[in-house]
């Protein structure tokens, strides 16, 4: 083998370890990292309650009063 072959072999090597060791931690991080919610916050005008409702509904009734509310803009 010559010079040239061998170190380009090491540098390879080199980094395909490097990747490994990437695409690892990076797997192992959104195993463990908590989801984001996709829920929407909601703020009753009435009792100043703070809640949240699924994405998907424009008005939310509030859980403590009845009240019916809009979404929070932050």
């Amino acid at each position: 083998m010559t010079p040239d072959a061998l170190i380009l072999a090491f540098v390879l090597a080199l980094l395909a370890a490097l990747a490994v060791i990437a695409f690892y931690s990076h797997r192992r991080q959104q195993r463990f990292k908590p989801t984001q919610s996709r829920d929407h916050i909601f703020r009753c005008t009435k009792c100043d309650y703070v809640y949240t409702d699924d994405e998907d509904v424009e008005l939310s009734r509030c859980p403590q009063c009845g009240t019916m509310n809009e979404e929070m803009e932050f």
